[in-house]
């Protein structure tokens, strides 16, 4: 049966094996335990004095160091062979999900498997619920079994520490354990992932949530983030995944952001049948009254729909950094017009600073009305004589003109001469 084994051992080396999420540890482990199939091959020749019908109990993966204690099969090596093919199998076995291979049943059936643990840890603060609670928290949150670097009892709350990762990169866990019962008490994580470690079920929604706010459905994943937590009195963690796209010359963009399962924020660039007319022609007026420039070209308009904070907004960015946002949300509508150009100001010391935000926070009122009433006239035909104006000495450079018989309000960004860099009405 040893032509069989081979066969075995160059499959486990392709496709799916070769990029599924084992690490070439697992693979390690699977090869062994074909290897040691072969050796009781040979030592299976001796007396077998238990029961033969026992051969036929299903395989359970060791893992560690074990010692195995054989038992006897019939037929001697073609049984054997034919066992190292099952572990080989169970080893690799699938589960499916809508069409994908996504986790292997050994870290289903036994997910301590697949810990990794830094050497010169105080392991035995961890009992065997604490690590299942570990590595399980980090599979199906996480995605990643991260390395544990620190194990710490904390005596005074009553908790074991374990840190995974290092804090300064990319790929970095925290969870805190109740030291009696072993349950998770608090998490943090986080990982950065290349599209193609994102599962399934994720990737399978993009199109269609796409083309729900008239984006285009064809764009490609770029990059993954994905943040878990579970604070104290929560009674699991929490993932949010954020995935990045864009199309393939580059100047598109989407962003899709899930909590859990669920996609909660969907962001992309609306594809031109999608965009509004009449919102576009109010758009270029609002930058008109803005600016004193007409016509602008128009870069780019993208629509944002986000069910946590209960916004759906509609952005058009124009030609020399002017923008205006449309908003409908549970607090009511929004509308932000505003000079996206970053004006450098030269200080040389802390002092120049300081007088500068003293003079933006005791601009006279007659100058900024002079300067922003005849806009807010002309983009939302309005007067702002009756509003009372707001200073905030926390945001020296803004002022709010709140009206104080209803809840209309304008948020005016200004410079140190009184232009207006950018005004918000309502969803402030």
């Amino acid at each position: 049966m040893r032509h069989k084994d081979e066969q075995w051992e160059n499959e486990i080396r392709k496709e799916p094996f070769a990029s599924s999420p084992f690490t070439e540890d697992h693979k390690r482990k699977v090869l062994q335990q074909v290897e040691w199939m072969k050796k009781s091959e040979e030592g299976s020749k001796g007396d077998r004095s238990e029961d033969s019908s026992r051969s036929s109990r299903p395989f359970r993966p060791q893992v560690g160091n074990v010692s195995h204690k054989r038992r006897p099969r019939r037929g001697g090596p073609l049984v054997a062979g034919t066992g190292a093919l099952v572990i080989a199998a169970g080893l690799f076995l699938w589960i499916w999900d809508d069409g994908q291979l996504v986790k292997p049943v050994i870290e289903q059936v036994y997910p301590t498997a697949a810990l990794q643990l830094s050497d010169g840890l105080n392991t035995n603060l961890l009992t065997d619920k604490m690590k299942r609670n570990v590595a399980t928290t980090m599979r199906d949150d996480l995605g990643k079994q991260l390395k544990i670097t620190k194990v710490e009892d904390l005596p005074v709350s009553g908790r074991i520490y374990v840190e995974a990762g290092n804090e300064s990169e990319k790929e970095y866990a925290q969870i805190w354990l109740d030291a009696t019962t072993g349950n998770l008490r608090e998490v943090g994580m986080r990982r950065e992932m290349q599209p193609s470690e994102l599962e399934h079920r994720y990737l399978r929604q993009v199109p269609s949530l796409l083309q729900s706010i008239g984006s285009t459905p064809t764009l490609k994943p770029v990059a993954v983030q994905r943040y878990v937590s579970m604070k104290q009195g929560e009674l699991e963690p929490i993932s949010h995944t954020t995935l990045a796209l864009e199309n393939e010359t580059g100047d598109g963009y989407g962003e899709i952001v899930w909590q859990q399962d669920k996609a909660v924020s969907i962001t992309g660039d609306l594809r031109p049948d999608q965009i509004s007319q009449a919102a576009l022609a109010d758009a270029r007026n609002a930058i008109e009254a803005l600016s004193g420039k007409a016509n602008l070209d128009l870069v780019r308009a993208s629509r944002s729909k986000d069910d946590e904070l209960g916004k759906d907004t509609v952005s058009f960015s124009f030609k020399d950094n002017y923008f205006v946002q449309m908003t409908d949300g549970k607090e009511g509508l929004g509308y932000t017009v505003g000079d996206a150009n970053h004006y450098e100001q030269d200080f040389a010391d802390w002092e120049e600073i300081e007088a500068y935000y003293q003079e933006l926070y005791n601009i006279q009122e007659s100058l900024l009305r002079r300067e922003v009433e005849p806009i807010i006239k002309k983009i939302f035909k309005m007067d702002l004589q009756a509003y009372k104006l707001h200073r905030n000495p926390d945001h020296p450079g803004m002022v709010t003109f709140e009206l104080e018989s209803s809840t209309d309000i304008f948020q005016v960004e200004y410079r140190e001469d009184g232009r207006i860099k950018m005004i918000t009405r309502g969803e402030l």
